[in-house]
């Protein structure tokens, strides 16, 4: 007997999540169906739920910064499929998105049929985008490739502490944050810095803005 399929949906939007929900069911009929409404939720569900087909990700949830989700849930879950579903909906967002390793990128106007539509190309090993987006523009640079493959070299506690960083937190807040030492913090500050070869704080927040994303001004 064939296991049914699994989906995780990740989205901190209660009312899309429940459009995607009723998309992944039109294109998978009997699918499990997994609900994250936060990086660090699907950073759990993808751990809990290794064995999933798809993960559909908004890459404007909290305690994500731009494509860092993605990046880090390709590098530590390479044969789960990532579909980034967005209201960024530019070319060179979708574009960056299918770069640092994304399967598909469903815009959040698209309609029920067309989310299910791709999604049902995405789990039969396909890749998706809109019909009239080109596939002309320009590779990215190499060095950031080279940084998108350092991001996904953190362990999760190295991630959420870069994360927080990122929002300007102390090693005392994000050690309380996480309730761990202040050592301990250190420790994993010095290890990510030795990872994304850069030799500061500042560097590493500075160097993380590269996966940053502008947030759409009428996102759901």
């Amino acid at each position: 007997m064939q296991l049914a399929q699994k989906v995780i949906i990740a989205d901190d939007h209660p009312l899309f999540r429940a459009a995607l929900k009723q998309a992944v069911m039109q294109a998978v009929p009997g699918v499990k169906i997994v609900e994250a409404d936060s990086l660090t939720a699907v950073q759990g569900a993808a751990e809990q739920h290794a064995d999933a087909d798809l993960i559909l990700l908004d890459i404007h949830m909290p305690g994500a910064q731009g494509f860092s989700g993605l990046v880090f849930l390709r590098g530590q879950h390479p044969s789960i499929p990532v579909i980034v579903v967005s209201g960024s909906e530019e070319i060179h967002v979708m574009k960056r998105a299918m770069d640092y390793g994304a399967s598909g990128f469903i815009p959040k106007s698209s309609p029920l049929e067309t989310i299910a539509d791709a999604i049902s190309h995405v789990l039969q090993g396909e890749e998706w985008l809109p019909e009239d987006i080109s596939d002309s523009m320009d590779e990215l640079p190499e060095e950031d490739y080279n940084f998108a493959a350092a991001i996904a070299s953190l362990t999760p506690q190295q991630f959420r502490v870069l994360t927080m960083l990122t929002e300007g937190l102390l090693n005392k807040q994000i050690a309380y944050e996480l309730n761990v030492s202040e050592a301990t913090i250190k420790a994993h500050v010095t290890a990510i810095l030795r990872k994304l070869g850069v030799h500061s704080r500042t560097q590493a927040v500075i160097a993380a803005q590269r996966l940053g994303v502008e947030p759409p001004k009428a996102d759901m």
